[in-house]
């Protein structure tokens, strides 16, 4: 064992325990500028990305010494807390966590700090509200290989830990910038990038566009989809064909859809 345990703690009551389950809340996540990482994959992703991690803890029972090792970051001065299973079943916000949950600091999403490649393809979201649906829209975008994700307005907090579970780790894997809408929208015509923003009237087959150039790909809620000025201010609005009786998909199905046809457009390279 290369690191050194903190401490033992065996009691729920423990300070600590309390203070990891109060963050739970988004109002206590940005108070202590803090979030909770739970599963194996979750964290490994995590620390490959260079997340700074606070305190770890784990319980002997449900994960062994070398397997710690192998997902923890290198560096990076660590308080690592050995719990007894009482203790980490009251702690744990999922089944099947593996036997560890890190305290974590957040990055600085700032999109003046956002880095693009040449003819990016990027994503962006507005004021989804779901932290399932952002997850699942973060597992899509790094399935695909976005550049990055915008998230415009924010509704739900990225370090949720539902939107972490449903990404399976990708909100960490991929660039994300934290801003509004009037902002993004500037900052894509500033850096010539097309947008093409989904909308269901006056807007033309998703398959029909060249995504071969620079483009962003910009989804809204299921309910009320994108605000007007992306409508405004879109290169083109653009639609998925609808032939049953729904008048719209799940919008990580939807964002799915688009985006591998943008990938498959520029050969899936």
């Amino acid at each position: 064992m290369n690191f050194k345990i903190t401490d033992t703690i065996t009691s729920r009551q423990n300070p600590k325990i309390k203070n990891t389950l109060l963050l739970q809340k988004a109002s206590e996540r940005r108070k202590q500028n803090i979030f909770v990482i739970e599963g194996l994959k979750e964290i490994e992703k995590a620390a490959g990305k260079g997340y700074e991690f606070e305190t770890v803890f784990f319980c002997s029972k449900l994960i062994s010494a070398k397997e710690l090792e192998r997902i923890l970051p290198e560096n990076g001065a660590l308080h690592i807390y050995e719990v007894s299973p009482e203790v980490f079943e009251k702690m744990a916000y999922r089944e099947n966590s593996g036997g560890v949950v890190v305290l974590a600091r957040p990055k600085n999403h700032r999109l003046e700090n956002l880095k693009l490649r040449t003819n990016p393809l990027i994503l962006v979201i507005e004021s989804v509200e779901k932290p399932g649906n952002l997850g699942a829209l973060y597992r899509t975008a790094d399935a695909a290989g976005i550049d990055a994700v915008l998230i415009c307005d924010p509704k739900t907090d990225l370090y949720n830990a539902n939107a972490v579970r449903a990404s399976l780790g990708c909100v960490f894997t991929i660039p994300t910038a934290l801003t509004d809408s009037k902002t993004a929208i500037e900052f894509l015509k500033k850096n010539q990038i097309k947008i093409f923003a989904t909308y269901l009237q006056a807007a033309v087959p998703y398959h029909t566009v060249d995504f071969t150039q620079s483009s962003a790909i910009v989804m809204g809620t299921e309910a009320t989809g994108i605000s007007q000025v992306w409508v405004d201010s879109a290169d083109k609005n653009i639609i998925i064909p609808m032939r049953g009786e729904a008048d719209s998909m799940n919008v990580s199905t939807s964002a799915a859809v688009v985006i591998f046809e943008a990938c498959r457009q520029r050969g899936f390279k």
